[in-house]
């Protein structure tokens, strides 16, 4: 019996950028599912002030954390975009100094949450308030430190033998999900440091 080639796919590229990748669409559905996890966290914070005749109870959290972090997040979105670019020109110095930028800049947002948590004005088990602060914060820190940890691995392959190919296409669809991160935390923002009723 013979066996004959219907169609030679050898030439064609193993990975892809963008909604070519299957990872990218992956990813595309975890913010999905994430981002409504931070929508439903939002309309709790919103029902229980809603029960409360005063929300706060107590005075708001000190702004200038969450500003520091505000303002570091929205910063790192340039580097962020020229990594992306980098990454589909397969640049790969150019993405090894960025990937280097992008974790100190993620190690600094962590620095800075780490440091609210432990000044935040309320413990987590006082009352609803203090619940909901300690778990929208955490929500937050916890994409924040899944993310950076996500750089950090891809910043050591890079430097390794396994900084060529696919591995390009990782830090597109890393960059791709910070976007996630820092638009997740402008109205976490608002909400925590700015609404009061009462």
């Amino acid at each position: 019996m013979n066996t004959r080639l219907a169609l030679n796919l050898r030439a064609l590229p193993t990975y892809g950028f963008g909604a070519k990748a299957l990872t990218w669409w992956g990813t595309l559905a975890f913010i999905a599912i994430e981002g409504s996890v931070f929508a439903v966290a939002v309309g709790a914070y919103f029902y229980l002030s809603a029960l409360a005749e005063r929300w706060p109870p107590s005075a708001l959290p000190g702004h200038w954390p969450g500003s520091v972090m505000l303002a570091l997040l929205l910063i790192s979105l340039w580097p962020n975009l020229r990594i992306e670019s980098l990454a589909r020109a397969e640049n790969l110095k150019a993405v090894r100094s960025g990937l280097l930028l992008m974790s100190a800049i993620g190690l600094v947002a962590i620095a800075i949450r780490f440091y609210e948590f432990y000044n935040l004005p309320i413990k987590w088990y006082v009352n609803a308030y203090g619940s909901m602060l300690w778990f929208l914060l955490g929500l937050h820190a916890t994409h924040l430190i899944t993310d950076v940890g996500d750089t950090l691995v891809l910043t050591a392959l890079m430097f390794s033998e396994h900084g060529r190919g696919k591995r390009f296409s990782d830090v597109s669809d890393n960059a791709f999900y910070w976007y996630f991160v820092v638009g997740a935390w402008v109205p976490l923002y608002f909400v925590i440091y700015w609404f009061q009723k009462g």
